[in-house]
């Protein structure tokens, strides 16, 4: 049984979208007090991160 080929490499994405993350904070990084707050902001610039968090966060109505 062989495996397929990807025709991306996972890691190799995740470290340039790591890279981008890390020059915008240090591009940035007077507007905040430190690099997990600049994440916070970034996932809330999302549609999709404030959708998820806000579901997270509302209370739970079944247990109404």
């Amino acid at each position: 049984m062989s495996k397929d080929t990807k025709p991306f490499d996972c890691v190799e994405m995740k470290h340039k979208a790591q890279r981008k993350l890390r020059a915008e904070y240090e591009s940035r990084k007077n507007e905040f007090a430190s690099y997990f707050a600049f994440l916070d902001a970034k996932a809330r610039e999302s549609d999709w991160q404030r959708e998820f968090w806000a579901k997270l966060e509302a209370p739970c109505e079944a247990n109404g």
